[in-house]
C-alpha cells in the first residue's frame, strides 16, 4: 500500500473523529496528514520527510488557523433571535391584561401577555408596546 494512501486514510479518520469532538484540534491534524499525503504522492520522498511535513503543517494550522476559527465560531454575530425582533412592536390587547392573565395580538399571532408594571391593567382594544419577551409571554406597556 502506498504511503500517500496511508496518510490520506489518516487524514480522513482524523476529520471523521473531529466531527465527534468539535474542538478543531483533530481537524488541524487532519490538514497536516493531508499535506503529508500530498507531499508523499508528489515527491516520493522518504517517510521521515512526510512526518516532518505532517508536523510542520499541523503546528502551523494549530497556531495560526485554529484560534481564528474558534473566535469566528464563538463570536455570535448572527441574526437576532426571532423573539428579540418583536421587542418594541405594537400589539392589540385581546383579553384583559393584568398581573397573571391576558392575551395580545402581536405580528398576527396571539401571545400570552402580562404588564411590565405589575399594577397596570389593560383592557381589550388597548394598544400596547412589547417591552420584552419572557419565554412565551409578551411583557407589555401602555403606549404614550
Amino acid at each position: 500500500m502506498p504511503v500517500s494512501l496511508i496518510w490520506l486514510i489518516a487524514a480522513l479518520a482524523l476529520a471523521g473523529a473531529e466531527a465527534l469532538t468539535g474542538d478543531l484540534f483533530l481537524l488541524m491534524l487532519s490538514g497536516g496528514a493531508l499535506a503529508a499525503a500530498g507531499s508523499s504522492f508528489l515527491f516520493d520522498a522518504p517517510i521521515w520527510v512526510d512526518g516532518i511535513v505532517f508536523l510542520v503543517v499541523s503546528v502551523l494550522l494549530l497556531v495560526g488557523v485554529r484560534p481564528a476559527l474558534r473566535r469566528r465560531m464563538q463570536s455570535g454575530t448572527g441574526l437576532p433571535e426571532p423573539a428579540k425582533a418583536l421587542e418594541g412592536k405594537s400589539a392589540l390587547v385581546l383579553d384583559r391584561v393584568a398581573r397573571h392573565e391576558g392575551q395580545v395580538k402581536l405580528d398576527g399571532d396571539v401571545w400570552t401577555a402580562r404588564p411590565y408594571n405589575e399594577t397596570d391593567v389593560y383592557e381589550p382594544g388597548d394598544q400596547v408596546t412589547v417591552v420584552h419577551i419572557d419565554g412565551a409571554t409578551a411583557v407589555v406597556s401602555k403606549i404614550g
